[in-house]
């Protein structure tokens, strides 16, 4: 054999070693005499019930505070989804998981999930999303030592092996005592396996009696080592009170009949296994969707010809199989994906189900311990809350609005996936993301209930429009032109203005562009043939395509407000508008020019000079570290540039006489210069900016001139500073030189035509 051959045994051999390692170590298969010591030594994770088990997946994974500008959220970990590379986690929506989160907690306290929680809000709002992700989370939690859940199954094994006569054709000498367990025989000494499709819980073999007594002496122990900080463990009704399945009592009476009631010989055929969540193969979390038609069924398993290896004495019983979304669901999470949309009918089942955690069939009735959550979109729950049933349904349901986001920064993310996933290997140019994102948002706020507000802050919130919403959401600006006082009113109130229509029927973020129908455009954007990558000017085209087709998308079909609200192809504008600011930022940025935060710098550097000059004092030059006067040819420039005439010494004295004036209006506060001579700011802005036009309109003129044909006609000093913009803009924002081309070329046809 070959040394090849030799490595794939060996690398074989190592892994079947690790397999087994891990089967044992992580206790797959138990006796249930191993299981009570087990669960003994861990009652915290052996004696919940479905939603404790999912209240400790969302601790498990842990949280994290997320900043926004109108507050901050709590945020479960589980929705970034840590055990997976695939990055399809759950962006924002904060609120609704702490709502989940919140039910949950509830259920755990009441002792049974007895509502369903319902999901509702737009399409695509991320409903399933956040299901899905819950559903992963359970089943990656299930593989970790904390998460271990645990079945049990019937063992019958070989005639040899029995020592009873319990239908084994009256087998003698049995090998074993009739103390030992049959859980570990090896496949080849067992006759017939029973495995529980439902899934029942192990202590629930234990008469009520004795169960309780166990549980109890269970949470005595761990009352007495848990911090008194995490409060009360409350034992669900599922193992207060619940009884196996109609199945396992059959079997169960059965045996302890042949023994003639003894107890532990009837538990020597119970195989306690370790059982894991998975979607996949419907173990624990099954999702319903709408076309289903579900509940549970069930078929006589002692009719197949299969079970004849069963004793006598159980074939006799009428055993049946229990199948289905809620039995493969069972001990786990079930799914109702867009609920609404079945006839009343097919869910009518849940009324008693969910509050009673039980299934009747015909021949049995099943007891569940079980997590029900669903998914509706609000025109079909609307239509639903107009039926005479929903009465009946409302104190059976939880509902959990999930609306569409309101954060650019957020919903930006989404688009940034979603263009990887269209561009392939085509070049992304800047602002893909960004301008599909703001224009988002701006189609989703509404306008605001400007009577909420105390007169002091409601006119300037009555001046909010679109823009001005999503950029106060997400980056917490304020609209240009407030002063102080203003500034800081809107800042106190931004949070109840997020929030000021959550107890309305038309919330902001009910309606607006879809993540959903924007895929579609930036696909289209990704193909565009305009371009040879994609383009945000691409994005722009396909915004103003959609727009026409008020047909098909409802939200278009909303009438424009005061303010620009629901103008949807007046935001495409301000969308463009705001995405050339950044090009030109960024121009400036790579031509190396200071930002335009500098005339402030000037002036606050004008008013110290003035200071001491007014008072007589030098100042210390912080070039030479000398003390010198203050300087007169800056102060006159500024001055000029103000259109300051008459007596300078004059105006200089008047000039710090009003910052006195408004410190003694504002003690302990640094005086702002811009509310106190905003009229004097404007004036400089102005100048500011009309001087730096200047230098970056010629910039712009022979940056276009050195990515065309006509390099060669600029001077050494033009194509160099040419080179240096383009390298910038390449390796500080990312651009290509196509990109870069055709962006700037946009600002200057846009910003600086004559």
């Amino acid at each position: 054999m070959g040394s090849e051959g030799k490595g794939v045994r060996a690398r074989l051999k190592a892994l079947s070693e690790g397999l087994q390692t891990g089967f044992k170590e992580k206790k797959r298969v138990m006796s249930f005499a191993e299981y009570l010591e087990f669960t003994s030594d861990n009652p915290r994770t052996q004696l919940r019930s479905s939603p404790q088990f999912a209240k400790d997946c969302f601790d498990y994974w842990g949280t994290d505070e997320v900043k926004y500008a109108w507050g901050t959220q709590r945020r479960f970990r589980l929705f970034d989804c840590p055990w997976s590379e695939r990055g399809d986690q759950l962006l924002g929506q904060e609120g609704v998981q702490n709502q989940v989160y919140r039910a949950l907690c509830n259920f755990v306290n009441e002792g049974a999930a007895n509502k369903l929680m319902l999901l509702h809000g737009p399409n695509g709002s991320a409903k399933s999303t956040l299901v899905r992700c819950i559903g992963r989370g359970l089943q990656a939690y299930s593989e970790k030592d904390e998460g271990a859940m645990y079945r049990f199954n019937w063992i019958f094994p070989k005639q040899k092996l029995s020592r009873a006569d319990i239908g084994f054709s009256g087998a003698d000498g049995g090998l074993v005592d009739a103390s030992e367990s049959y859980a570990h025989l090896p496949d080849e000494l067992i006759d017939a396996k029973f495995v529980d499709e439902l899934r029942d819980h192990p202590l629930l073999l234990l008469p009520l009696k004795e169960r309780r007594a166990f549980m109890g002496d269970c949470l005595g122990s761990m009352a007495e080592q848990q911090n008194p900080e995490d409060g009360r463990f409350v034992v669900a009704d599922y193992l207060q009170h619940g009884q196996l399945s109609h199945r396992n009592r059959g079997i169960f009476e059965a045996l302890l009949a042949s023994y003639k009631g003894d107890f532990l010989r009837v538990l020597r055929h119970v195989q306690v296994e370790r059982f894991f969540i998975s979607h996949r193969y419907r173990e624990g979390y099954v999702t319903v969707e709408p076309q289903l038609s579900v509940d549970a069924h069930e078929r006589q398993v002692t009719q197949d010809s299969s079970i004849s290896a069963l004793p006598p004495a159980l074939q006799s019983l009428a055993l049946f199989y229990y199948g289905g979304e809620l039995v493969t669901g069972n001990r786990g999470l079930i799914e109702y994906s867009d609920l609404l949309k079945r006839p009343l009918e097919a869910f009518k089942y849940l009324l008693t189900t969910v509050e009673q955690s039980s299934v009747s069939l015909q021949n049995a009735t099943l007891y569940l311990d079980l997590c029900f959550i669903g998914t509706s979109n609000e025109i079909h729950l609307s239509a639903f809350k107009e039926i005479p049933e929903f009465q009946s349904f409302k104190g059976r349901v939880e509902l959990i609005r999930v609306p569409y986001l309101l954060e650019v920064s957020q919903e930006e993310r989404i688009y940034k996936a979603k263009l990887r996933e269209a561009a392939r290997s085509r070049h992304v140019a800047p602002h893909c993301a960004y301008v599909t994102a703001l224009w988002a948002v701006m189609t989703r706020v509404r306008k605001p209930l400007v009577a909420q507000y105390p007169k002091d802050i409601a006119d300037v919130i009555d001046k909010l429009g679109p823009l001005e919403k999503a950029e106060l959401y997400s980056f917490g600006k304020p609209p240009a032109g407030l002063t102080t006082v203003q500034r800081q009113a809107l800042q106190a109130n931004l949070a109840d203005l997020r929030g000021e229509s959550e107890s309305y029927p038309v919330y902001e973020g009910l309606t607006g562009a879809s993540p959903r129908e924007l895929q579609t455009v930036l696909f289209n954007a990704a193909n565009s043939p305009a371009y040879g990558y994609v383009s945000p000017l691409a994005i722009l085209d396909e915004l103003e395509e959609l727009c026409k087709q008020v047909s098909v998308y409802d939200f278009l079909k909303q009438e424009p407000q005061p303010g620009g609200f629901h103008d949807h192809k007046a935001l495409i504008e301000k969308v463009r508008d705001r995405l050339l600011d950044r090009v030109k930022e960024e121009f400036q940025g790579a031509m190396g020019l200071v930002d335009e935060a500098e005339y402030q710098r000037l002036f606050d550097l004008y008013v110290l000079h003035v200071t001491h000059f007014t008072k007589g004092e030098k100042l210390k030059n912080e070039s030479t570290g000398k003390s010198e006067p203050a300087d007169e040819r800056m102060m006159s420039q500024v001055e000029s540039t103000l259109g300051i005439e008459g007596d300078a010494k004059e105006f200089r004295h008047s000039l710090i006489s009003k910052i006195g004036a408004w410190s003694l209006d504002n003690p302990n506060t640094k005086p702002i210069y811009e509310e106190i001579f905003a009229e004097y700011f404007a004036t400089l802005r102005d100048s500011y900016f009309q001087e730096h036009e200047k230098a970056v309109g010629i910039a712009i003129e022979h940056f276009l001139m050195y990515v065309s044909d006509a390099a060669d006609s600029l001077s050494d000093d033009d194509r160099a500073q040419a080179k240096t913009i383009l390298e910038g803009l390449k390796s500080d924002y990312h651009y290509q030189e196509d990109s870069a081309r055709d962006m700037i070329r946009v600002l200057a046809r846009e910003r600086y035509s004559k």
